[in-house]
């Protein structure tokens, strides 16, 4: 069980705005059912997870009102409401599902403020640590429709429905864009040992700062993801450190900045207990060099866990 994970204060922890949280948390996206579509597989089963993940001590939720949609902020409610005092509940805006389950932008700025509320209705909160503004399209270049985005948000902050603003799928270009207007608590970007196309956002992230939360950390889609975890590099080494290749891959994003949150997703409690069990995972020189050999980056560390 999750309660007999070594405690995750020893992976550390760092600064999601005003608040601290433990750079291990709890992606829910995947309590939906498939698709992140409807009712999830196992409802029972859906809210032990949640209640296990803040037993182990997570105190880092990210969610969005898209999921399901609905049915994973009304998992989230129901399995911990009230809520801990310390406990980060983040969530995104931008996007809606149709009839179908289809993800369609829905990002005009009265609708990212339907959004916010929306997030505040069904998880049962007046304020939320942070949400992200989601891009549809990360290559597109910012300009006077993000920054009317971004004001969207700011609004909710200033009135108190935000503690903080996060950016989600962007380019450096729009990190830098959006810190000359306000302050950026966090960035949500794809990132993993196999997908480093972010890494440029990640420095900036670091330098300045900013909590960097990569999603689909063991990779997405799933000829990636396949390439990571049947990777005889990390079946070699997960067998001389006694972690397996998803403990590897997590330990990999800890150990390479100290900004790094993980909000690793999992539909059960077994699987839910290995992602916490990275907490113990330590890599050494030899472990370093040995996955860059297999998945070369350009990221300097930055030694430290927070």
């Amino acid at each position: 069980m999750p309660e007999q994970n070594p405690p995750l204060a020893s992976a550390g922890s760092y600064a999601l705005g005003p608040r601290r949280v433990r750079r291990i948390g709890y992606g829910a996206m995947q309590l939906a059912g498939d698709n992140v579509f409807g009712p999830p597989r196992d409802r029972d089963e859906a809210l032990r997870v949640l209640r296990a993940a803040v037993a182990a001590g997570v105190d880092h939720i990210d969610t969005a009102q898209y999921y399901g949609p609905g049915v994973v902020n009304e998992l989230i409610r129901e399995a911990l409401h009230p809520y801990p005092d310390d406990l980060a509940i983040v969530s995104k805006v931008a996007a809606r599902r149709d009839e179908s389950g289809a993800v369609l932008p829905y990002d005009e700025p009265h609708q990212l403020r339907e959004g916010v509320e929306d997030n505040l209705a069904t998880l049962g909160v007046d304020r939320l640590a942070a949400v992200n503004l989601r891009m549809v399209d990360r290559t597109a270049a910012p300009g006077r429709r993000f920054d009317s985005q971004l004001a969207a948000l700011v609004r909710a902050r200033d009135e108190g429905l935000i503690d903080g603003i996060g950016l989600s799928n962007i380019s450096r270009e729009h990190l830098l864009r959006a810190v000359d207007q306000t302050e950026i608590v966090c960035v949500q970007n794809l990132f993993n040992l196999a997908d480093q196309g972010s890494v440029d956002v990640l420095q900036e992230c670091t330098g300045r700062g900013i909590a960097f939360v990569p999603f689909c950390p063991l990779g997405w889609p799933r000829g990636v993801q396949n390439r990571i975890l049947s990777s005889p590099a990390l079946g070699d080494l997960g067998r001389r450190l006694g972690a397996t290749p998803a403990q590897l891959a997590l330990a990999w994003l800890l150990d390479l900045a100290p900004n790094i949150l993980l909000i690793p997703g999992t539909r059960t409690r077994t699987h839910l207990a290995e992602n916490l069990t990275t907490a113990s995972v330590r890599l050494d020189e030899a472990s370093r060099e040995e996955l860059a050999r297999e998945f070369p980056t350009r990221v300097s560390r930055e030694r430290g866990r927070g």
